[in-house]
C-alpha cells in the first residue's frame, strides 16, 4: 500500500501562521497536521506502508528541513519516502500526476489539511472509495451522489438544489492508482480545466465513465484544519481522542510546575516552564515555552515561545513569540512580540 499526500499549498486562511510555516507542519495536539493524519490513516489501513509520496510546492518555502521531517515519517512507518515538487499551483489533479512515478498499485490519496477518526474497512468489490461524512449543509461543499447499490454514481460540488448529504473530505483509496493516472494524463493532455485547475474530480469522473466501482467510507470525525478558529477546534478534539486512547504521553516528564495548574486534556511538550499559571483544558504547548501568570485554554502554542500575563482563550500564538498583555482571542505568527 501507498500514501500519496498531496500538500503543495502555502494555507492563506491560516495566516499569519503560514507566512513562515506550511500549513501541514502546523502542529495539532503536539505533532505537525500532516504527521498526525499520515500516522493515523497506516493505522487504520492495518497493511505494510510500503512508501509515502510527499507533493511538495516551492523549495523555498518547503526546504531542506521539511523533507527532513517527511522523509523520517515514512521511515518510522518502515516506507519509503519519495519527494515530489508541484512547480505550479494548478489543482489537485495536477499535484497528483507531479507524483506520476509513485502512482502505481492500491494507494491512499490523503490531502494534508484535514484530520480523521475513522475504521478503514475496504470494499473488496470496489475499484476506489471515497471517503465522507454526513454534514447538516452540503451546499457548501463537494457531495457524492449514490444509486439503488450505494455506489458513487456522481461528484457534486457545492449543490445548488439537494443532491445528498454525504460531502467528500479528501481522502481516497484506489486499488490501482495507475487506472487514475491513465485518466488524469487525458485531463492534462486535453487542457481539460474546471475553476481554473486540473481537478482529481474529473480523473474520477473519467474512472466512473468505463464502468469502475467506486464505494463510501465512513469516517466518525472529520477535523478540518483550514483556518484558525477550526484549528484550534481541532486541536481540541484531537487530544480528547488521544486522552481517551492512552496511547501517547500527553504531558512531558520534564514540565517545570511552579504554582500551576494543569487541566486535562493537553498537550504540554519538553522543557515547559510553568509559573504561576493554569493550562487547560484543550491546550497544545510547544517545545521550551515558558508562562507565567497566566491563564490558557482552547489554544495552541508552538515552540520557544514566552507568554506573560495572559488570559488566552481560543487563541493560536506561533514560534519564538514574546506575549505579555490582556488580549484574549488573538493570531499571532512566528517571531513576533506584543507586549
Amino acid at each position: 500500500m501507498k500514501i500519496i499526500v498531496p500538500m503543495a499549498g502555502r494555507g492563506s486562511r491560516l495566516r499569519p501562521h503560514t507566512l513562515t510555516v506550511p500549513k501541514p507542519l502546523i502542529p495539532v495536539a503536539g505533532q505537525p497536521i500532516v504527521h498526525r493524519l499520515v500516522k493515523d490513516i497506516a493505522k487504520v489501513i492495518n497493511q505494510p506502508i510500503e512508501e509515502v509520496a510527499f507533493i511538495l510546492g516551492d523549495p523555498a518555502f518547503f526546504g531542506d528541513d521539511v523533507v527532513a521531517s517527511l522523509t523520517k515519517l515514512a521511515n518510522d512507518l518502515g516506507a519509503k519516502a519519495s519527494i515530489y515538487r508541484q512547480d505550479q499551483p494548478l489543482g489537485t489533479g495536477h499535484a497528483i500526476m507531479s507524483a506520476k512515478d509513485s502512482l502505481s498499485g492500491p494507494a491512499v490519496v490523503a490531502y494534508a489539511d484535514t484530520l480523521i477518526r475513522a475504521d478503514f474497512n475496504l470494499d473488496p468489490e470496489a475499484d476506489a472509495v471515497i471517503w465522507v461524512k454526513q454534514v447538516e449543509k452540503p451546499e457548501a461543499f463537494g457531495v457524492v451522489k449514490l444509486n439503488e447499490c450505494d455506489e458513487i454514481v456522481e461528484l457534486v460540488e457545492k449543490p445548488e438544489t439537494f443532491v445528498s448529504d454525504l460531502a467528500v473530505i479528501g481522502i481516497y483509496y484506489f486499488k490501482d492508482i495507475a487506472v487514475l493516472k491513465d485518466e488524469l494524463q487525458h485531463v492534462l493532455d486535453h487542457n481539460i480545466i474546471n475553476g481554473g485547475e486540473y481537478q482529481i474530480n474529473d480523473g474520477i469522473k473519467g474512472m466512473m465513465a468505463k464502468g469502475k466501482v467506486f464505494k463510501t467510507g465512513q469516517v466518525d470525525e472529520w477535523m478540518d484544519c483550514g483556518n484558525k478558529a477550526v484549528t484550534v477546534e481541532t486541536n481540541g478534539k484531537m487530544l480528547g481522542f488521544l486522552k481517551a486512547d492512552g496511547e501517547e504521553q500527553l504531558v512531558d516528564d520534564s514540565v517545570v510546575l511552579n504554582n500551576s495548574k494543569i487541566i486535562e486534556p493537553c498537550f504540554i511538550g519538553k522543557d515547559v516552564v510553568l509559573n504561576h499559571s493554569t493550562v487547560g483544558p484543550n491546550v497544545s504547548i510547544g517545545i521550551g515555552c515558558v508562562l507565567e501568570y497566566s491563564t490558557v485554554k482552547n489554544t495552541i502554542i508552538s515552540n520557544h515561545s514566552t507568554i506573560k500575563n495572559a488570559n488566552l482563550d481560543d487563541a493560536m500564538i506561533g514560534n519564538y513569540v514574546e506575549f505579555d498583555g490582556n488580549f484574549k482571542t488573538i493570531s499571532i505568527g512566528d517571531y513576533s512580540v506584543l507586549k
